[in-house]
């Protein structure tokens, strides 16, 4: 299998790829600038290969795709990784929105961006997994106030999970979208779980067998209300 993981230099991205190379596939492991790429890549060993990718940059995205299609003509697995904006200091009332747009930039429009690049190559794999790594706090059940910023983008970003597994359904591809739960990650901050915690849930559905769900919000292979 060919995965790639954007925002990957570190935190959740980096250990889905530590883990999915530990299951023996071939991981591209995505940042927006190579050298922190490639020391993580060399620290992952020699299935694990570095490529520069910024999710905001529709340039970027391109020139990944045609590295990617060079180098292995289709992809398997996109995760979708990235993402800035914990705004615990904002409220809806009063939030700035320039802050709220550019948040949607990486954590909407990014995976957005990356799966109109990337789909021939996800088509030609046969048998494709999109994974958008969300969060609880999009989940309409429980929601409350604060992080606008970052709680409205996962939010559309669940709702893109939804069109797009009833687009691809039938190329064989299963979009589905994961919440890590807190994990003790930069962004995250202290006392959360452990990162290989929440990575596995990520992993399980860039590897879930044909016929398996798609559409549908997942924390650690369970559903959650969305």
């Amino acid at each position: 299998m060919i995965a790639l993981v954007t925002g990957a230099n570190r935190g959740i991205g980096r250990e889905v790829c530590r883990q999915l190379a530990a299951a023996g596939h071939t991981v591209v492991l995505t940042a927006r600038s190579l050298q922190p790429a490639a020391a993580a890549a060399a620290e992952l060993g020699p299935d694990v290969h570095p490529l520069l990718l910024d999710v905001t940059s529709e340039e970027s995205v391109a020139r990944a795709a045609e590295a990617v299609a060079e180098r292995f003509g289709r992809l398997d697995a996109l995760v979708n990784n990235a993402a800035i904006t914990y705004d615990t200091w904002q409220r809806a009332e009063n939030a700035d929105l320039d802050v709220v747009r550019e948040t949607a930039e990486t954590n909407l429009y990014g995976p957005w961006r990356m799966v109109q690049a990337f789909l021939p190559l996800l088509r030609a794999g046969g048998h494709a997994r999109v994974v958008n790594v969300s969060s609880e706090a999009a989940s309409l059940t429980g929601m409350g106030g604060g992080t606008p910023a970052y709680t409205t983008t996962k939010v559309a970003l669940n709702a893109l999970t939804r069109m797009l597994a009833a687009e691809l359904r039938g190329d064989g591809i299963l979009v589905n979208a994961v919440c890590p739960g807190w994990v003790a990650t930069d962004m995250g901050g202290a006392g959360g779980r452990p990162v290989a915690d929440g990575a596995a849930g990520v992993v399980w559905a860039a590897t879930l067998p044909d016929n398996d769900p798609t559409g549908g919000f997942f924390r650690d292979g369970r559903p959650l209300p969305w």
